[in-house]
Parts: structure tokens; sequence; C-alpha cells
């Protein structure tokens, strides 16, 4: 008959089922009381009559009297009956549950059972657990206050649609009457079971009070510590209650006091039960019915026994319990986390020097993690709802890090080192467990078939394991022996059963044992992660959030943040089937706080470390030599007395003078910021990556995004770049300190695994490009904006000038004082520098904006020579006639201005040429491997290759910063300024009549007096050299896009400009004759520039004299010294 009864099968269904419940209904009324998730159809405006009048009238609805109240339901009825059909199923599983909770408890009363939570250690804690599980969801049900609304609803929409209510309203309704006043009804239902749960809570008196003690007897009990008894390192531990060590505190206080809540006729009879009660009752002000939803134990306990009559005592004592919490309870918490800090980093150190000791030690492992777990969860419920009293620092704790940490460690060991867990135990059970099992049954004086039939079975499947499972890595499963032993458990705690195991507690604790070490093999992870569940954290984000805050202001803390966002790992396995909205929020809520966490310690780092990079960069700054002209001149002056210093006068310190030491002691802010650094890098040794709810989370990432982020910012600002005063950092600076950054970036590697080259990379690549992956400007945007807005902008107007000689350009003497010196930004230095910074990608970026500057120019080019079509088609025509050309040249107009856009073009060109240059410098530097190469190309390009392959291969060598014939970005921007309107053959007219046009004008530049050689320069003072340069790639852009013939035409400019020039020799106004020297030796660069025209073109238009004389007369008072 009792093997009939299935006590276990049902208790483990019932557990399982009734957490399900539970969690349904604690989230449907989260759901109900937050206005963001409220059902939309509570929220709605149109239903508020009908909720009021179904909660006044609850549960007798007459829906066909009062039509007029229920109107927008009847409107709605199918939104409705879908909407709360979910809602009204989870109340029916409510009602379902409580009829076979009721059903079994009944059960076990009959037959009587015997409950003794250190010999029926499974079957007492599973019929503990359904009490509590019932009790709690019936209070998170009248908790509820909208659960007459949603059933209440359902049933009218119900009756509207199919004609009849549904069938289970009456008894559902009735439910919901019954348990307005929850406790009431409860202590009336549970008084027949007074006797069965009362023994069950009694056998608590000697595990609880031995769980419940304060740190100093921990302390004085060396508790947790495997160096107490260095000779018992080596042997198991075992004791009589081993799944007692493990069993949450709370989950015992939850068992005493809503146990004796619904049993209190024991505690005015037996002196055993008031002692266990009052202790609960002084372990804190809260215990947790389901997730954050808590129940305040005293004022419960108080309201429930006011109403009762000759509890006036028990009243008494809840008082004096609470003022005790009040007054100690904080404090003594806080010890216990202080002594388990230092207890688990004790552990953790000599496991994981040893962890051959995890075998026979685990259990050590297990209970610490529980004490842990234990503290975390009731400080976490107490913060939460923190009383008012005087010492509200008792419950915060700024050290929580440590301890989180340190429970991470050990899970993590138990992880690593599961196989040899594994193998010590199942060493253990075949070769020790099964034989004293073996031995105990033989002792046995009454052995039932049914029990002895369990019993074979167990020393039979434990004797028949082997070493070589292990090796052959083959899985275990010991759940049906762990089922069987409950089974047992239940067969044998019955009333007069064949074989009580009240007269057998050897079996009992052999059987306890066993159980604990097949666990020990096939459900390591499992029991870890049981006994160090503090999932209850992603309920309560405040006080997570908080406490991440508070660690993380402490100095010594900084190495264990990473536990907080590692905690977030373990939350998934808190979920419930039953339950999977539930779940769907918790990952949303917990995956915001992981991130929220990593940002803050990947902030933090970043923080540091620039800092770091920043100080490091102020050094460098020192060493700089635009900062030793002091030095120098102290050096020369050092023979001389050296002058007293003024008073109040500072003494300069030298570079290097902060690393002397007279002190060790002292602490400098840069030694500070390397302690913080070190303290925050420890914190990622944690783990390399973890999964939260199936996303792979690896922190170092997030310092990495953070640092990109920052480094990016820090360059641009390092540029200092002023759009008002056009002010900017010259590259040669900027270089030195992303320099200075890099090489101090670099040294994060030796803290932390980070690719920091990778990160460089990143960072210096996006500067390479207009914007950045966030979308704001880099350097290679303000240097091109600084350039042209600036020097190329002065250079136009001929403020700035071009000059060959030193390659670069120089500022013109004037009375205004100029922003910046030309030469500080354009020398060759700069411009390398610059391509340093920018690369090609940038000085493409660089080359497209000038080349948009030149197609403006070239634009209104054309807009003159349209003005001027007819004058110079004549003039194209006649040339070599003298007194017509002098009729034509009267009527032309806008020559200057030909010439002035002309000369704007070259300036940029030269400009561009100046870039190039120095990115080839710089690649040939960098990879002079792949530089050859592309040099190569040149030589297979001749006249007759296709013009296309002759500008792919220009292309690749203008990206490298090699000199072109023609160059392919003039070419692609002359080509994008071609339209509909206009056909090739008119593109190509204006062409040829804009050479025309500059051949012609090129002598009204004797009349400027800027025109003048400056032989330092090496070219002319307003600029007119770059002329040569914009003639020649201006024409051979042109020409290419037109497919004509480069050569030919630029030979027809230079008979026109020979002829014109020549005719200037001809004039002897002193006006015109001034720089016609100067002018001259224009024409002179133009061929020498070209890689079209030669010299022996030119002697044969120009005779060779007049540049020879005119390179005399320019250098004529240049005095040259030799030797």
């Amino acid at each position: 008959m009792d093997y009939q009864q299935k006590l276990a099968e049902k208790l483990t269904i019932l557990i399982e089922r009734g957490n399900g419940v539970l969690l349904r209904m604690n989230y449907i009324k989260k759901t109900c009381t937050d206005s963001k998730q409220r059902p939309s159809i509570l929220a709605d405006k149109a239903m508020e009559p009908a909720v009021k009048y179904i909660n006044k009238k609850f549960p007798n609805i007459d829906f066909r009297g009062n039509i007029q109240n229920l109107t927008a339901i009847q409107r709605q009825k199918s939104q409705v009956l879908s909407a709360t059909s979910s809602y009204y199923d989870s109340f029916l599983d409510v009602i379902e549950f409580r009829d076979h909770v009721y059903e079994l408890l009944n059960t076990i009363d009959a037959c009587q059972c015997f409950f003794d939570i250190a010999i029926n250690f499974d079957f007492t804690k599973s019929y503990l657990d359904l009490i509590i599980i019932y009790i709690s969801v019936i209070i998170t049900l009248s908790r509820i206050d909208d659960k007459k609304a949603l059933m209440g609803m359902f049933n009218c929409a119900h009756e509207m649609t199919n004609g009849a209510s549904d069938p289970s309203y009456p008894r559902l309704g009735q439910m919901v009457l019954e348990y307005e006043h929850p406790w009431k009804k409860l202590t009336e239902e549970f008084g027949p079971h007074t006797r069965t749960v009362t023994s069950a809570l009694l056998s608590l008196k000697m595990v609880y009070p031995r769980r419940n003690l304060p740190a100093e007897q921990w302390r004085s009990a060396q508790l947790l510590s495997l160096l107490s008894t260095p000779g018992a390192m080596l042997e198991p531990t075992a004791c009589d209650t081993m799944a007692c060590e493990y069993l949450p505190m709370e989950v015992m206080e939850r068992w005493i006091i809503i146990g004796f809540l619904l049993c209190h006729s024991s505690l005015n009879n037996n002196q055993a039960s008031q002692e266990l009660w009052k202790m609960a009752l002084r372990s804190g002000l809260y215990v947790t019915l389901a997730r954050d939803e808590v129940l305040n134990i005293h004022k419960v306990s108080e309201d429930l026994f006011d109403g009762i009559k000759g509890y006036g005592k028990r009243v008494a004592d809840i008082k004096e319990c609470r003022e005790y919490v009040i007054a100690n309870c904080g404090a003594l918490h806080r010890e216990r986390r202080h002594f388990l800090r230092g207890a688990l980093k004790e552990l953790f150190n000599v496991l994981e020097d040893e962890p051959g000791l995890l075998g026979p030690k685990a259990l050590f492992v297990f209970m610490a993690l529980s004490f842990s777990r234990d503290e975390v969860l009731w400080l976490v419920r107490h913060s939460e709802n923190m009383p008012k009293i005087k010492t509200p620092e008792d419950y915060v704790d700024n050290q929580m890090a440590e301890l989180l940490f340190y429970m991470e460690k050990l899970k993590a060991l138990m992880k690593k080192h599961n196989k040899v867990i594994q193998r010590y135990h199942l060493q253990y059970l075949s070769q020790f467990d099964a034989l004293v099992l073996n031995d105990t049954i033989q002792n046995m004086h009454v052995c039932p078939e049914e029990e002895s039939v369990l019993m074979s079975s167990f020393v039979s499947t434990l004797s028949a394991l082997s070493v070589k499972q292990v090796d052959n890595k083959e899985e275990f499963d010991f759940r049906p022996v762990r089922l069987d032993w409950l089974r047992l458990q239940a067969y044998t705690s019955v009333n007069k059963a064949p074989l009580p195991i009240k007269d057998y507690p050897d079996l009992a604790k052999v059987m306890n044992l066993i159980q604990f070490h097949t666990r020990m093999v096939d459900s390591v992870e499992e029991l870890v992660q049981e006994t160090s569940d503090v999932s209850i954290l992603g309920f309560y984000p405040r006080v997570f959030e908080k406490m991440f805050n508070q660690s993380s202001e402490e100095m010594t803390m900084k190495r264990y943040l990473m536990s907080f966002p590692a905690a977030c790992a373990h939350f998934k396995h808190c979920g419930h089937p039953l339950c999977p909205e539930e779940i769907e929020a918790m990952e949303k809520r917990t995956l915001r706080l992981c991130v929220s966490f990593l940002e803050q310690i990947a902030k933090q780092t970043s923080n540091v470390v620039l800092e770091i990079c920043a100080e490091q960069c102020n050094l460098n700054d020192q060493l700089l030599p635009k900062h030793c002209a002091e030095t120098i001149s102290a050096a020369r002056h050092r023979k001389q007395k050296k002058p007293v210093p003024k008073k109040g006068e500072v003494q300069k310190e030298k570079p290097g003078a902060e690393s002397l030491r007279k002190d060790r002691s002292v602490v400098t802010n840069v030694d500070k910021m390397h302690l913080m650094l070190t303290e925050l890098c420890s914190t990622y040794s944690l783990c390399t990556d973890f999964t939260v709810f199936d996303h792979i989370v690896v922190p170092a990432e997030f310092l990495l995004s953070h640092l990109e982020t920052r480094l990016t910012e820090i360059i641009v600002r390092m540029a200092n770049y002023n759009q008002t005063t056009q002010e900017i950092a010259r590259p040669s600076d900027l270089l030195a300190g992303i320099r200075v950054y890099t090489a101090t970036l670099h040294s994060l590697s030796s803290y932390i695994s980070v690719d920091v080259t990778r990160l460089v990379r990143s960072v210096l690549l996006q500067q390479t490009q207009p914007v950045d992956s966030q979308g704001g400007q880099t350097i290679t945007t303000l240097y091109t904006n600084w350039f042209l807005e600036s020097l190329l902008r002065q250079a136009s107007n001929s403020l700035i000038v071009h000059c060959p000689t030193m390659l670069c350009f120089v500022n013109q003497t004037t009375d205004n004082e100029q922003a910046f010196r030309a030469e500080e930004f354009s020398d060759v230095s700069e411009l390398r520098a610059l391509a340093e910074l920018i690369g090609p990608y940038g000085l493409k970026f660089l080359s497209e904006n000038l080349m948009w500057h030149i197609t403006s120019q070239v634009t209104e080019l054309k807009k003159l020579v349209i003005e001027n079509m007819d004058i110079l088609v004549q003039m194209r025509n006649n040339f070599d006639k003298a007194e017509e050309m002098t009729l034509l040249k009267k009527r032309l107009t806008g020559a200057e201005n030909v010439l002035k856009r002309m000369t704007i073009i070259g300036v940029i060109l030269s400009f561009k040429s100046m870039a190039e240059d120095c990115l080839q410098d710089i690649l040939h530097k960098h990879c002079p491997y792949l530089m050859g190469p592309i040099k190569c190309l040149n030589n297979i390009i001749s006249p007759e290759t296709d013009i296309k392959v002759t500008l792919r291969a220009f292309e690749l060598m203008s990206a490298a910063g090699l000199p072109c014939d023609i160059n392919p970005a003039l070419v692609a921007a002359i080509s994008s300024m071609h339209t509909d309107n206009t056909s090739i053959e008119e593109e190509y007219k204006l062409s040829c009549l804009l050479l025309v046009y500059i051949a012609v004008s090129l002598p009204t530049l004797a009349l400027d007096s800027n025109s003048c050689y400056n032989r330092e320069h090496g070219g002319h003072n307003n600029n007119t050299h770059c002329l040569a340069t914009a003639i020649n790639q201006l024409a051979a852009a042109m020409f290419t896009v037109q497919k004509k013939n480069i050569e030919q035409h630029l030979k027809e400019f230079l008979l026109m400009a020979s002829s014109t020039l020549l005719q200037l020799g001809q004039n002897v106004e002193r006006v015109e004759v001034k720089n016609r020297e100067s002018i001259y030796l224009l024409l002179h660069m133009i061929v020498e520039k070209s890689p079209f025209l030669s010299q022996d073109m030119l002697e044969s238009c120009f005779p060779y004299v007049l540049p020879r004389n005119a390179y005399r007369e320019v250098y004529r008072s240049f005095i040259v010294t030799l030797g």
C-alpha cells in the first residue's frame, strides 16, 4: 500500500510545478504594477467603468442586468478574451496546484510519515519545500491587485461569446475570496498538519543553530581553513549531514518562520519549537517569497498573533526579536562577510596551488560558496528594505566585489578541475561506499523485498564503476540512483513501515554520503550553481549597481570589479519554462547591467591609461627641439658669472628632474596612476570571456572600444584646430605626441592581454579618412581645411610664396604681422610628418579637395575664353604677324585674371607635388619592397600604351607619391567637368584657345613689380614660377581627356609664347622691360618641368642666349664664395 502512494514522485513533480506557478504569479504581479508592462486591456480608459464594476461585484457579476457598465467588454469581447486568457489559465494553475498539494499533505498525514533532516534529508526537505512554495503562491496571489478584474473580465467575455460562464470560475472566485486575508485561512487549513510539520521543523534544532553562528566562533574554529590541520589535509571530509552543510540559511529560516506561523499552537506547547522560532526571528527582518517579493516576518507574525487569544507573550517575543535584529544583525553579518573574504581567499590560494585537494575537500568549496551566497542574499534583501537605524553603514558593503570575486574564482576552479573531482569520487564510490553500504545491508535484521531490490541495485551500480570510464570520457548519470534513494526514504518513513528508517540511522548516513559523492561525479557544475546562486541580484538592479559603485570607489577593490559583470553570466539559470516572458525580460535587464558594469570598468581603465599617456606626452614635449633655446643660451654664457635670480623668480627645472628620488616613500601622481592601472587591469584576469544568455561577452573588447573612442578624440584635440583663428598644431608636433601615446599604450600589453597594435592601427587608419567611425572630424579633414583655407588661400594672394630651393612655402615681408610662419608648416619635415599622419588615404582626400578648387578655377578660365573666343581664334591664326597681334592684344580682356587663376592652379599643384614627394619618402621608409615594383611601372609605360592602362598605372604611382607625366587626379577632375551640353570638340577648342590665351598674356607679367625672380627662393615673388607646373599639368590632363596629342599642343603653345616674349624683347619702354629677364626664365622653367618639351624645342623658337643672359642678370649681384 505504501509503495502505491508514490510520495517521492509526487513531491518531486509538485515542487517543480509549484516553482513555475509561483514565478508565474510573481510575474503577473510585477506586470500589473508596472505602468510600462501593464496589460493594455487594464490601461484602456474605456474599460475603467467595467473594471470598477467587476471589482465591486466580484465574483457575482450580473452582466445581463448591468450591461451599461460592461459595454466596453461587449464591444471588444474577442480582444478581452485573448488578452486575459493567459492570466486566467495561470490562476487556474494555482487552484489545480492547491488541490494536489492538499491531497498529498493529507496522504502524508494519513501515513504518519517520519521526518528528520539528518536522516531522510531529501524527503524532509521536499516536504518542507512544498509547503513553503504553496504558501508563497497563495501570498503572492493575494498581493495581485488586478486578479479580480482579470478573472471577471475573462468570464464576462467568455459568457458573452459562448453564452455560458467558464466552469472553473465559481471555484476560482471562491478561492480568491477565501484568501483575501491569506494567513488566517492558511493557519486554519494547516491545523490538522501541525504534528507532522512541527516534527519536521524540530529536526532542524541541531542543524540550524550550528549554522547560525557569529563570525567570532567561525574564526576560533578556523572554519573553511585547510591549513588549520595540515596533517588531516588529505583526509576526505565527511559528516553525518553532508547536504545540511551547504543548505541555504534563508531556506531554513523560511521553513521555521512560515512553518510555525502555520502551526503556531506548538509555540505555546513546545519549548524547543519556541527557541527555534525565536532564533530564526533574530536572524533578520525579511525572508524571500519569490524573486524580490519579500515577507516582513515580524510584522506578519505580530499581525497574525494579535488576533489570537493567549498569544500576548508571543507578540512580546516578536517585538523583542525585532529590536535585537535592528540593534545587532547588521554588525553580525558585516563581520561574517569580513571573515568570509579572508577565508575564501585562503581556500582558493591553497586549492589553486594543489588542485588535487579538490577531491577530498570538495565539501569545503560548497560550504564556502553557500555561506558567501547566504551573506550576499541577506545584504541584498535588507539593503533594499533597510530599516531606520543608527548605524546604516552596517547595511552598506564597499568590499562586496572581493567576496563575489573569490566566489567566481572557486567556481572556475571547480569547473577547470572537474576531472580530478570525478576520478576521486568515482573511486570513493566503487571502492569504499559500495563496500560500506553492502556491510550495512548485511547487518540489517529485516529487509523487505521492495527495499532489498533498491538497495541491491545501489550496491551493484556503485561496484560496477571504474576509473577507465573517466579516462574514456563517458557520461555519468546517477539521477536514477538519487531518485531511488528518495523513494526508499518515502517507503521507510511511513508509520509501521517494515523497514523503519529511524531505526537504521547508519543506512541513512551512508546513503546521504553516497548521494553527495554521486553528485560529485555527474553534476558538479549543477551543485556549484545551486550553492553559489546570486541571481537575486538581477531582481535588485538598484542594489546591484549601488554595490558596484561603492566597490569601484575603493582603490583596493578595483582589482575585483569584474566579478559584478561575471555574476550576470549565472542569472540565466534562474528561469522556469512556465514563465518564458520573465526569462526574456530578465535577459534584457541582465545584459543592460552587464554592459553597464563593463562600460564603467573600461571607462575607469581607459581614463587612467590615457592620463598616463598625457603625462608622458608632457614629459616628451619638454624634450622637443623648440624648448632647447634657453638651455643653449645658458651653455653659451656658462663661463660668465651666474646672475642672481630675481626675487620671486622660479628656477626652471630641466627635463628629467621628476625622476630624481630622494625618498621612495614620496608617491608622485604618476605612481598613483600606475598603481590604479595595475589594480584595474588585474580585474581582467578573472576571465577572458563569459556567456550571458547566449551572448558571448569579452571584457577586453569594451576596454579597446573605450580606448579607441577616447584616443580618437584626443588625437583630434591635439591637432588644436581653431576654425575662427585658423590655428592648428604643426604636423611634426602632433606626430611626436601620437608616437608618445602609441608607445605608452603598448606598455598596456604588460598589464593585460589586449591587442594594442590593432587598436592603434584602427584609430590611426580612421584618421586617414574624412570622418571616423562615429562620424566625427579627423585630422585628415582638419589639415585639409587648414591648408586650403589658410596656407593656400594666402599663397593665392601672394602673401605666401612657394620656394623651390627650400622645398617649402615662405611668408612675404609685409607690414602686417601674419598669423603663422608658412615654412613651419610646409617644409619637408612637416610634410613628411603630415604624410606619416594621414597616409596615402588622407593625401588622396587632400588631393580630391585640391582638385575641386582647380576645377572651379578651370570653369572660370573657360568663361574667360568664351568671352574672348573670336579674338583668340584670330590670334592663334596670326601669332607670327606682329602688327596684327599688337592690335588684337589691345582688344583682349582679362589677361591678368587668366594668369592669376593659372597661378592659383600652379600653387595648388606645387603644394600637391611637395606633399606627394614627402609621401614617397615615407612609403620608401616603411615599405621599400613595395615601392620598388611600383617605380618600375614607369619603365613599361610608353606613348603607344593604351591610355586607360597608362592612367591606371599613373593612379597607382600617384597614390605612392611618385611623379607622373600625366596627373591622374587632375584627369579625373577635368573629366568629371564634362557635361552633356558641350561636345568633345567644343571642349577641345576651349582647351586650345586657353593655351593661346595664356601664351599671349605672359608679357603682361612684366608689368607686375612682384614678378621679379628671387634667387634665394628659386622663384618669383608673386608665385609666377608656379605657372610652369600649372601649364604643363593642366594641358596634359585636358588633352588626355580629349584624346589629343599633348606634345603637339604644347609645342604650339611654346611657339606662341616664344613669339610674344620675343616681341617683349623688342619693346624699349622701361616699364615693360623691368622684369623681362624674370619672365624669360619662366619660359625656360615651363620647358624644364615638362616631360613633353625639350631644350632643343625651346632653342628652335627662342634663342638660348636670352634665358642664359636672363639668369646672369638676376644673379648679377649675387656673390658666390668658393673654398
